[in-house]
């Protein structure tokens, strides 16, 4: 059967080099995506007992008496699914001030607490923050993929590749989530992925905020889906309701808060003028949009707009799933100016290094593909590292100075 822990967790060594030295690691990320299975992994190994707040007692207990509580754990214990106490995060603070030993507390947590301030600023300078995705292709694939180093190295070869085809689609549509991947056929991993977001509404929504129309939220995440890759319309997303705009962007950042949509945030330059600074809406992983679109592989094969969108947030999670686990920190951004030149992806790497992304459904690729990427690599010279277009075909080309076409295939395969 597939199981997230047959397949290896690439950030795992980041996740064993944080304990050393810091006395909390977070890990969070989506409900599903492996983090219990990784933290129970990494913490039998290391004799860490095991508490979750998903258990209604302990999530009591907890909540009535956050001091006696954290007082009365081991000195090695994994805490998951800890947002459903917040007031813990306080006196996990106190105790980690009293004995700074590294690795003491292994936390998970479904929501980003990045977008809870209160949550991190209190063990701010005491807690390392990792963030696990549902599977990267790389890990599916069982190996480590050296696309971002070869990015940045702007050393691209020639390497013989070959067509994914429908196979793409069918690797769109599958997603990254560990219990989807055990479903026979689409239909029921379908109905898993639907059933998946009818729970986490439910339950982990109700949880973080006070919402006035519950059942707006699965029909926002829907219309949300047949947006994705495209540019944050907030009053596109209002239109089929009866709230309003402002309720309707809450919502949007709660459904952020529960990694089931991401904001690729412009970027930007002096050295560029009449640039667009909204946001693009990308959904967190390309099977629950359309498990939400009622897509499967052949039906996206036939509908070519949703299929580059979804390829473009497809290949955009890839690339943040490995950057999660590398050596560097990866910032993404997208770039667009109001005459419509655009890049899909920016990255910036160490030393303020940009590398460019554009992606491509087709199997052919041509010098107007890389408009976007070419006004880039003007705008930031020497920081420029590569422009890419990644593409379904066969062969990696150059294009230019530090300008390649590229197999989607590399993004996974090792050699690239």
């Amino acid at each position: 059967m597939t199981n997230s822990s047959l397949y290896p967790r690439h950030i795992r060594p980041r996740l064993l080099e944080a304990l050393a030295d810091s006395p909390v690691v977070l890990v969070h990320g989506p409900r599903q995506c492996g983090k219990s299975t990784l933290a129970r992994a990494v913490g039998d190994a290391a004799g860490y007992s095991y508490i979750t707040f998903d258990d209604d007692v302990l999530r009591a207990a907890a909540t009535a008496d956050p001091v006696g509580f954290t007082g009365d754990l081991g000195s090695r214990v994994v805490l998951d699914e800890v947002q459903r106490v917040p007031g813990l995060f306080t006196s996990i603070k106190a105790a980690v001030d009293r004995d700074r030993t590294p690795g003491r507390f292994i936390l998970t947590g479904s929501a980003n607490v990045l977008l809870l301030p209160n949550l991190a600023d209190s063990l701010a300078g005491r807690m390392e923050i990792l963030r696990l995705h549902p599977l990267a292709q790389t890990e599916l694939a069982g190996n480590l993929s050296g696309f971002l180093d070869t990015l940045f190295d702007g050393g691209f070869k020639m390497a013989p590749h070959q067509r994914l085809g429908k196979e793409l689609a069918e690797r769109i549509a599958v997603g990254g989530y560990p219990a989807a991947l055990t479903r026979s056929s689409s239909r029921r991993r379908t109905t898993w992925y639907r059933d998946y977001i009818e729970t986490l509404i439910q339950r982990d929504a109700r949880h973080l905020a006070r919402i006035s129309s519950m059942d707006a939220l699965p029909r926002l995440l829907a219309l949300a889906a047949g947006q994705t890759a495209r540019l944050l319309n907030v009053a596109d997303l209002s239109a089929p309701f009866q709230l309003s705009r402002p309720t309707i962007r809450e919502y949007v950042t709660l459904l952020s808060r529960l990694f089931l949509l991401e904001e690729l945030p412009p970027w930007h330059s002096n050295r560029l003028s009449r640039l667009i600074k909204t946001p693009k809406l990308h959904l967190g992983d390309t099977g629950v949009a359309c498990a939400l679109l009622g897509l499967n592989a052949e039906t996206l094969v036939n509908n070519r707009t949703l299929l580059g969108q979804l390829l473009e947030s497809f290949i955009f999670q890839e690339l943040r799933r490995q950057a999660s686990w590398h050596e560097e920190p990866i910032t993404f951004y997208h770039f667009r100016d109001k005459d419509g030149v655009e890049v899909d992806m920016v990255l910036e790497g160490d030393g303020q290094r940009l590398a460019g992304i554009e992606v491509k459904a087709s199997a052919t690729v041509t010098p107007a593909d890389f408009k976007g990427l070419r006004k880039l690599k003007e705008a930031v010279g020497e920081r420029f590292a590569a422009g890419v277009v990644l593409y379904d075909g066969e062969s990696t080309a150059a294009f230019g100075d530090r300008l390649f076409a590229v197999p989607i295939r590399s993004l996974w395969e090792s050699a690239v």
